[in-house]
């Protein structure tokens, strides 16, 4: 059980390393819930997470042996995903430590599964999309149309992340959100990365690259969901997205419980960033001469 328990582990850091938490996701797929092709049950628990972070817009997953028993097969080089499965099993009189009072030991496994967008030669039914009805927000699009020395801006996918080596952005597109708020929030939070960039603002953190759970990283992540809190009171939403906004900044900070100045400094940087973004000139100088 142990190693199953790391293998997920270490599912999730991978994907927190390249910029997916796949718990903090304010935007749906535009395919519904994931589930098996050949069974149609939804997954459930850590394998909703597990297989939700991955950037495929179909949402039917199936093993090796599944697909080649539905005449197709999985393409050479792919990789595959991990899920778990487990339940109660009865062993009457067992001297399982692991065994409750009834007898009973947790059956703990993984299997790897493929998203059908990996595969050949298989037949699924269209998905039906989850659209939102996406409405601009007047004073957020003037924030995002006037940033000095914008990044690119992509949409589509299932993710949302910036890119220091092609300094660029993606997101899933606006329709994707389940509030206008939220998509603005995340947008923020992206471009509040981006003003790390030496071109820009500049930033350790993002210059230099760094790994998850590290002070930098931890650091990064604070002052940019602060940047996005701080554009988002800017443009009038912040009643809509800051509770998600506290709770996000309540986890990095208990990263950066040992530093007591972090809180001070990563609002000090998210301001600055927030200032390059709203073209706020001066700000520095007339904070030093009061």
């Amino acid at each position: 059980m142990s190693n199953v328990y790391g293998m997920v582990n270490n599912r999730i850091l991978e994907l927190l390393e390249k910029g997916t938490v796949p718990w903090r996701k304010p935007w749906k797929g535009v395919s519904g819930m994931p589930c098996n092709l050949v069974s149609k049950r939804e997954y459930h628990g850590i394998n909703l997470f597990l297989l939700s972070a991955m950037e495929y817009n179909s949402p039917y997953w199936m093993t090796y042996r599944q697909a080649t028993e539905k005449g197709g097969h999985v393409r050479q080089g792919e990789k595959a995903t991990p899920v778990i499965f487990w339940k109660w099993i009865d062993r009457k009189d067992s001297n399982d430590p692991e065994a409750d009072a009834s007898g009973k030991i947790p059956l703990l496994r993984y299997y790897s599964v493929f998203n059908v967008e990996q595969c050949e030669g298989i037949k699924v039914p269209d998905p039906e999309e989850e659209i939102h009805i996406f409405s601009p927000v007047e004073r957020a699009e003037e924030i995002v149309t006037y940033m000095p020395n914008r990044p690119v801006i992509s949409y589509g996918g299932k993710s949302a992340s910036y890119s220091p080596l092609g300094d660029s952005i993606k997101m899933p597109t606006p329709e994707q959100f389940i509030s206008s708020e939220e998509f603005y929030s995340t947008l923020f939070h992206e471009l509040t990365h981006s003003t790390g960039h030496v071109s820009r603002v500049g930033r350790k953190s993002v210059q230099e690259p760094s790994y998850f759970g590290s002070h930098e990283y931890s650091k990064e992540e604070l002052v940019a969901e602060m940047g996005a809190a701080f554009l988002c009171a800017s443009s009038g939403i912040e009643q809509k997205t800051l509770e998600n906004s506290a709770a996000y900044i309540s986890g990095w900070l208990s990263e950066l419980k040992n530093d007591k100045k972090m809180l001070v400094t990563a609002a000090a940087q998210a301001q600055k960033a927030a200032d390059y973004i709203l073209y706020r000139k001066g700000g520095e100088e007339s904070e030093a001469s009061e």
